[in-house]
């Protein structure tokens, strides 16, 4: 989709004194006045804004926000070599909060229009009833500055580049073996901009463009089907694809099916087991990631409630949230409130450091934000969420870790799994699996899956290997679905029960 502009930048049909009072998401050329345009990226007028933070506060609420939005998404798959769909789609929005203590109200509406931001903010504010504070807003723009830049942006590249990509990883997983009945290949790519202005004081934007592919295989045979899957993203663009050969990916990808289809079944019980560095991180993701989030904390519904400064983990292990690694999946500048990235310490050496925390939790807990505010839309209410979660580096080599298990697991492919973060159950699938005899990694095993608590399995996770490395994923709660990181070294758990045959 493109539009026509002159060598000054103007759309077709504009006028140099009537100018759109907002402008997203459009190329233009350069020119000093469009360098300013594009590094705004919105131009809401901030006396729009103004005024809906004063008629959000005129029923005595003491903290206003306005989230504004226009996203740009797009989704191209293909199946057995042939484009299946291809999706365009465009989000555009506003959403309202205010607090008056630790009350909340929020509101949201489909339009950017100034009736329609004006509209919510008094509709949100008619929930409370009570006399306006006396106050001037005055609202500073605030610069971050961008850690993560990105060489060629998805949306100037044609789908046909893209697609090409796609048929070279479908290509090769296709011709890997006989036994491949179906692959598919998926790329996805956002570009996501918004503006977030506060009663405080705070105006603020952020664009955020990410890329992501994923190519699946399906192994059939004696009436069975195995699948396998690699996916990689990040917060870059078309370079993204630079750095993996497509059909490496596709290979993989029908290796893992093609193995776990000649696989048998692990036994069912309680043992030791080795979990891989990368997407392995989701045990801790969900297992513990969850109940350090303040949005269990500050209700007490977390397992790690009140425990600040107490040994919840075993000394080998220290986890961290950090939002500030540049190009993650899962990494921001701001986060939906318009606090800056931070790099948070969760557990040093075992001991409970902090919690990932939002405003209004926040509030409730007497604790400041920790940049940890994330929201999939303008429609979903921002609550606290984790970036990139990973266990960090320890001392342990792994040939020490697999050799220590005389008879295990090695989990060397994670799936999905769910977890309750008032009581730390959980339950994990293990898409490919091993069998540890001897010290020895050994045959195949499919059925596996992890079943625990997570604040026994972070005072069971007794060695932890030096190669840290992370993998991409999307986590669904209460404020919709996000990009997050999840990650780790190889670590070995010294007794968990497995589930199996």
């Amino acid at each position: 989709r493109s539009i026509a502009a002159d060598e000054n930048g103007m759309r077709k049909g504009d006028c140099e004194s009537g100018l759109p009072e907002l402008y997203i998401g459009i190329q233009y050329k350069d020119s000093p006045r469009m360098r300013n345009w594009n590094r705004r990226l919105f131009m809401l007028s901030r006396e729009l804004v103004k005024e809906a933070l004063r008629r959000a506060l005129a029923t005595g609420a003491d903290y206003a926000e306005v989230f504004a939005e226009h996203s740009l998404n797009k989704n191209i798959n293909i199946i057995s070599g042939k484009t299946d769909k291809i999706g365009d789609t465009v989000i555009s929005g506003v959403g309202i909060r205010i607090f008056k203590g630790t009350r909340c109200v929020s509101g949201s509406a489909s339009s950017l229009a100034p009736e329609a931001i004006l509209g919510c903010a008094s509709k949100v504010a008619d929930a409370l009833t009570g006399m306006p504070l006396v106050r001037d807003i005055v609202l500073r723009e605030r610069l971050f500055g961008n850690i993560h830049p990105v060489r060629v942006v998805p949306g100037d590249v044609c789908n046909a580049e893209k697609i090409d990509y796609l048929r070279q990883a479908c290509l090769a997983a296709k011709d890997y073996s006989d036994e491949i009945s179906q692959v598919s290949g998926t790329f996805l790519e956002v570009d996501h901009k918004i503006l977030i202005a506060t009663s405080e004081g705070l105006f603020a934007q952020d664009r955020q463009i990410r890329t992501r592919v994923i190519v699946s295989s399906i192994a059939s045979g004696n009436g069975e089907n195995q699948d396998g899957a690699v996916n990689h993203g990040a917060r870059k663009g078309m370079e993204l694809l630079e750095e993996y050969d497509p059909k490496a990916l596709g290979r993989e990808a029908s290796r893992q099916a093609v193995t776990m289809l000649h696989a048998g079944y692990i036994k069912a019980g309680t043992m030791p087991v080795a979990i891989e560095n990368g997407f392995g991180g989701v045990i801790f993701h969900e297992a513990c990631g969850h109940s350090l989030e303040a949005s269990s904390v500050a209700l007490g519904q977390s397992q790690f409630a009140g425990k600040l400064g107490t040994q919840i983990a075993n000394e080998k292990v220290t986890a961290i949230d950090d939002g500030t690694i540049p190009n993650s999946w899962g990494s921001i500048n701001i986060d939906d409130e318009g606090t800056p990235a931070q790099r948070n310490v969760l557990i040093e050496n075992g001991i409970l450091k902090s919690y990932m925390i939002d405003k209004l939790n926040g509030r409730r807990m007497g604790m400041a934000s920790t940049g940890s505010s994330r929201r999939q839309s303008y429609s979903y209410e921002p609550t606290s969420r984790m970036t990139n979660t990973y266990i960090a580096a320890g001392q342990d080599e792994d040939r020490d870790i697999i050799s220590s298990i005389e008879y295990g697991l090695y989990a060397k492919s994670m799936g999905g799994g769910s977890v309750n973060p008032v009581t730390g159950q959980f339950n994990f699938s293990v898409d490919e699996g091993y069998v540890i005899r001897n010290g020895e990694i050994c045959e195949p095993v499919r059925g596996a899956s992890l079943i625990g608590k997570g604040s026994e399995i972070l005072m069971n996770i007794d060695m932890v290997g030096k190669n840290v490395a992370r993998a991409q994923g999307m986590c669904g709660a209460s404020s919709g679905s996000i990009p997050t990181d999840v990650g780790q070294p190889l670590i070995r758990v010294s007794s968990i029960v497995v589930g199996g045959r």
